[in-house]
């Protein structure tokens, strides 16, 4: 359904003032157009969390990576963990930062514990120098 005709539902919460004030001043005044707008964002983070957490659960993963291209055999590792994990590598993309450092981003779908294991895997492997995955899953319709 087209969020423009999703049906809004208004609803009343309570909360301490306190909780509230901090609310609106550490999230609200920072780019949320409302406090409906973070509440929404705050449901969406737990449902992507809660998916997460099921191993058996179908998700995407975002795995960003910088790493020495000098450090030998490194990228034919990451492209062997790739090709040895039942998983959908959607999309790669590989930037040179600078004369010694590279950006690898590296999109997949599947089951959440196949993804994490990757990340493991690739994350381990000598020359990586920073590794993050980010978490996706698309809310239940």
């Amino acid at each position: 359904m087209d969020q423009k005709n999703e049906k809004v539902v208004r609803f009343s919460i309570s909360l301490p003032e306190e909780l509230l004030k901090i609310m609106d001043n550490n999230f609200i005044h920072q780019g949320y157009a409302s406090r409906s707008e973070f509440i929404r964002d705050l449901i969406r983070e737990k449902i992507v969390s809660e998916k997460w957490e099921n191993p058996e659960e179908q998700v995407i993963g975002v795995l960003s990576i910088i790493y020495n291209h000098h450090t030998s055999d490194l990228s034919e590792k990451m492209i062997q963990i790739q090709h040895n994990n039942l998983i959908n590598i959607l999309c790669n993309l590989h930037i040179h930062v600078n004369h010694e450092d590279c950006l690898e981003v590296i999109v997949m779908k599947g089951l959440a514990k196949e993804i994490q294991k990757i990340n493991i895997e690739i994350s381990g492997i000598r020359g990586i120098k920073f590794s993050e995955l980010t978490r996706i899953a698309l809310p239940e319709k």
